[in-house]
């Protein structure tokens, strides 16, 4: 057997795995979903997020992001050729936009390894979090082959995503349809997340009207209907209370 790289969304699922799951664990400690995203290359786009994080999220500063957050970047660069490379990565927006920025990445330094998807089952809905080590195990078994020409077609979506280009987003998604099915709903989420003809933004709409339901502003019952509601957006806690804040203030 090849040996083995596991590229993971976040430390939680790092500390999850069963140690029946081996080889070299990389974890994308990021949150590209929320904010500027913007730079033509990976120095650049370091830059662009160790401000925004610094300066939105608090408890955190630059040399935190270039502490932890950035040498996992250069291990993804720096994986040598004729490895696998497994990507353990959810469908839901969070997820799926550190996906395509991770797999670009890969790509813009492709050494000819092969590369896997493993997702969720579909009971556990967009969360690893609800399987057992059982599960877990029988996911990497069944893991999806990324053929290279799917390769260059899904590392696009990151620069389409910088862009905020959901009309050739969606056309990929549908060429891609039949093996990647979870893009399709994801990118539509990305689309109706900003403002419409009038509309908040399909977030900031559901938020209100959680708010307007349940007759408070306090964060964990909104934060928790919202997850349930709209978990295709795999929003954090800190990403939803920036919304609500802004929501308040503005009422």
């Amino acid at each position: 057997m090849k040996k083995q790289y596991h590229i993971l969304n976040g430390d939680s699922l790092k500390h999850q795995l069963p140690e029946a799951i081996q080889g070299e664990f990389i974890v994308a400690r990021e949150c590209l979903v929320d904010g500027n995203v913007e730079g033509n290359n990976l120095t650049e786009l370091i830059h662009t997020r160790a401000t925004f994080i610094s300066l939105n999220y608090e408890g955190y500063n630059e040399q935190n992001y270039y502490e932890k957050t950035v040498p996992e970047f250069l291990k993804m660069q720096g994986i040598p050729d004729n490895v696998d490379i497994n990507f353990w990565f959810e469908d839901d927006l969070f997820c799926q936009v550190n996906f395509w920025f991770v797999l670009n990445l890969i790509y813009e330094n492709y050494k000819n390894q092969s590369i896997f998807l493993i997702r969720p089952k579909f009971k556990s809905g967009y969360s690893f979090g609800g399987m057992n080590e059982k599960e877990l195990i029988t996911a990497f078994q069944t893991k999806i082959k990324i053929e290279l020409s799917e390769i260059i077609e899904l590392s696009k979506l990151w620069k389409l995503y910088q862009q905020n280009d959901c009309n050739k987003m969606l056309k990929i998604a549908k060429k891609l349809e039949i093996q990647f099915p979870f893009l399709y709903p994801a990118i539509i989420a990305q689309r109706d997340r900003f403002p419409q003809k009038g509309n908040l933004g399909k977030p900031t709409q559901s938020l209100i009207q959680i708010m307007d339901e349940l007759n408070t502003i306090e964060f964990e019952p909104v934060f928790s209907e919202f997850s349930k509601r709209e978990g295709i957006y795999g929003f954090g806690d800190l990403h939803v209370k920036r919304l609500i804040n802004k929501i308040t203030n503005n009422r």
